[in-house]
């Protein structure tokens, strides 16, 4: 492994244990907190304690970085920036589904140079770092590498993603609809999980149509160290296009041709035609949501 950033990746898993120690104790508590913020999404005792808990160790081991967290925005002025997402799926924290977890990255001179992403209910641990390659387990010392899909087609892809109604709300829907019919399987696995099993290779395609960079910034840099690529939905490489687009990297172009801002010359390719891409959505049937099958 590359050794610039090691001690920065030990840290951050150390992060990660005190994170996954404070969300398990809180997690289904009866005496939980929640709150509503200004913009109508949940945060609760749990998403502060975590954020504050990082913040003092970072300013312990780290006084000289700046932090960017979630709940408590920006600190410090530094080429060296921690970004953290206390809980990433705080809603399902709240009704006590288990698929949540804590990100935690480091970004260099604004581009992302270790990521973690503990979600301590489901047992999974993934990480990566500069050059490192991108790693899943419970520990540094057992873990097993991290590798995208070899899938080439959009007809043979998986594409994963958290809800239709950010879409719709974005008059996306049916740019989002149109790709999600010419793909094999699609599933609304949510937040983080969708993008590391893009890392993975058990998923090609993941999307979402508005984050915020402490929402990505972990996934940014495990997607690309497996092999693949992560953008805006505009093709904008990285985490700070206020949304985002993860693949294998060989149906990038492709996904980007539905769901990207495209040249006028290049409408054409999204289903063959125009008209075929309004047959197609016409007749093809409603992407499922569940995670049934």
């Amino acid at each position: 492994m590359a050794s610039d950033f090691t001690d920065d990746l030990r840290l951050a898993h150390v992060l990660a244990d005190d994170a996954d120690s404070t969300t398990s104790s809180r997690f289904k508590a009866l005496d939980l907190h929640v709150m509503t913020k200004p913009d109508l999404t949940p945060v609760t005792d749990a998403d502060n304690a975590v954020e504050e808990g990082i913040r003092r160790t970072l300013s312990r081991a780290r006084p000289r970085d700046a932090v960017l967290g979630e709940e408590q925005g920006s600190a410090g002025h530094s080429q060296r920036r921690w970004v953290v997402d206390p809980i990433d799926g705080t809603k399902n924290f709240v009704r006590g589904v288990p698929v949540w977890a804590t990100l935690i990255a480091l970004m260099v001179d604004d581009a992302v140079v270790v990521g973690v992403v503990s979600a301590p209910q489901l047992n999974r641990r993934w990480w990566a770092m500069k050059d490192g390659g991108a790693w899943t387990g419970k520990s540094l010392l057992r873990a097993a590498p991290c590798q995208v899909s070899d899938v080439s087609r959009l007809e043979d892809a998986s594409f994963a993603y958290s809800s239709l109604g950010g879409w719709e709300e974005r008059d996306r829907l049916e740019d989002f609809l149109a790709l999600s019919r010419r793909c094999w399987r699609t599933r609304a696995y949510g937040d983080f999980w969708s993008y590391m099993l893009v890392a993975e290779g058990a998923v090609d395609i993941a999307a979402e149509p508005e984050l915020e960079l402490y929402d990505m910034a972990a996934l940014d840099v495990i997607v690309r160290e497996a092999g693949g690529i992560f953008t805006s939905l505009e093709g904008e490489p990285g985490p700070e296009g206020r949304n985002a687009l993860a693949s294998n990297g060989k149906l990038h172009d492709q996904a980007l041709a539905f769901l990207g801002a495209l040249p006028d010359d290049t409408t054409d390719r999204r289903v063959g035609s125009v008209h075929d891409l309004a047959a197609h959505r016409r007749t093809a049937p409603v992407p499922d949501d569940g995670l049934d099958d």
